[in-house]
């Protein structure tokens, strides 16, 4: 079992950065795919960036793209999501998982975290 603890939530203006970062324990970290997700009120949620187990491979969804980055440290068994350029859009609850897949399908991952509220507003 893998347990994942997410943090760096917050308010932040239109322009703005925020660091999300997500600490895992209890697994073997390095074995995971990580995934970050998000959730709207009354939306779905849905898939926002990913990272291979080595951080070999990123990937990112369209709406954030050149926004985001993802990144993780092995060493430390952390996964973090640097946000910039934050829009109003942007405001969710933010996720993370781990999975055996490098995958952008939520349902492919069996470890979450509880979440982390991200607000974008003056």
């Amino acid at each position: 079992q893998v347990q994942l603890v997410e943090s760096g939530g917050g308010l932040v203006q239109p322009g703005g950065s925020l660091r999300l970062s997500c600490a895992a324990s209890g697994g073997t970290f390095n074995r995971y795919a990580m995934g970050w997700f998000r959730q709207a009120p009354g939306k779905e949620r849905e898939f926002a960036a990913r990272i291979s187990w080595n951080g070999g491979n990123t990937d990112y969804a369209d709406s954030v793209k050149g926004r985001f980055t993802i990144s993780r440290d092995n060493a430390k068994n952390t996964v973090s999501l640097q946000m910039n350029s934050l829009k109003p859009e942007d405001t969710a609850v933010y996720y993370c998982a781990a999975g055996n897949y490098y995958t952008p399908t939520p349902s492919a991952y069996g470890f979450w975290g509880r979440g982390a509220q991200v607000t974008v507003s003056s």
